[in-house]
């Protein structure tokens, strides 16, 4: 009997402690997993300091030759998830403070536009959020944005795109120390279409040649 009213009382805590369980697990911001595999690369081997770091979404994450690509440099790659301007300002102190770096290249905002829910007007002002925080804890750093690109997967939302890349091009050059890198244009055909040629499969991540473009586009802004 005792050891009956024992099996009892630990199923009885066991099916308690599930719902916690989940609300733990449900609790977890998006992209929770990503940040914590970085970190543990951190504690095994920091990167180096002065380095400069790439930030952003899946294009960021995608470009797996990116040091190759700028061989002349030092970075530091953390691109992460489908990731939009709210995650990379959430995840500030996690993936961008600690490296102390000596230049910072953003790209976000893509999916910020691509949830339906958000305009251009919105778009600058969450950048000038991750900025100011930037800005805040690191004066001296200089910071390039990539323009957000047009996806041909996306075309719909070319007009929001259009407009919050020059929203945020013109509110740079009220900031010292910036770059706007616009690879948007050379990734359009002469019609005005985004060069399918340049993309994967799914129309919207880029093959090397579209990262080649990017690599034209950034170098020149890039610390030596």
């Amino acid at each position: 009997m005792r050891k009956l009213s024992l099996h009892l009382a630990i199923l009885i805590a066991a099916f308690l402690a599930m719902p916690s369980m989940a609300q733990s697990q449900q609790a977890a911001p998006p992209f929770w997993n990503e940040i914590e595999a970085f970190k543990q690369q951190d504690s095994v081997q920091m990167p180096p300091e002065n380095a400069i770091l790439f930030v952003g979404s899946s294009s960021i994450r995608m470009w797996k030759n990116l040091q190759e690509m700028f061989p002349k440099h030092t970075l530091i790659n953390r691109g992460f998830g489908g990731s939009n301007l709210l995650d990379l300002e959430r995840y500030l102190n996690d993936i961008v403070f600690p490296y102390q770096p000596k230049q910072i290249v953003i790209y976000s905002g893509e999916n910020d536009i691509a949830s339906d829910t958000v305009q251009a007007q919105e778009v600058l002002e969450r950048f000038q959020s991750v900025f100011q925080q930037i800005r805040g804890k690191m004066p001296q750093v200089p910071v390039v944005f990539v323009s957000i690109k047009p996806s041909p997967s996306r075309i719909k939302y070319n007009p929001i795109i259009v407009e919050a890349n020059e929203l945020i091009k013109q509110y740079l050059k009220t900031q010292p120390k910036t770059k706007y890198a616009d690879v948007y244009t050379p990734m359009l055909r002469a019609n005005g279409k985004p060069k399918p040629e340049i993309f994967i499969q799914d129309s919207l991540h880029m093959n090397q040649q579209g990262y080649q473009i990017w690599q034209k586009k950034i170098t020149p802004y890039l610390i030596k």
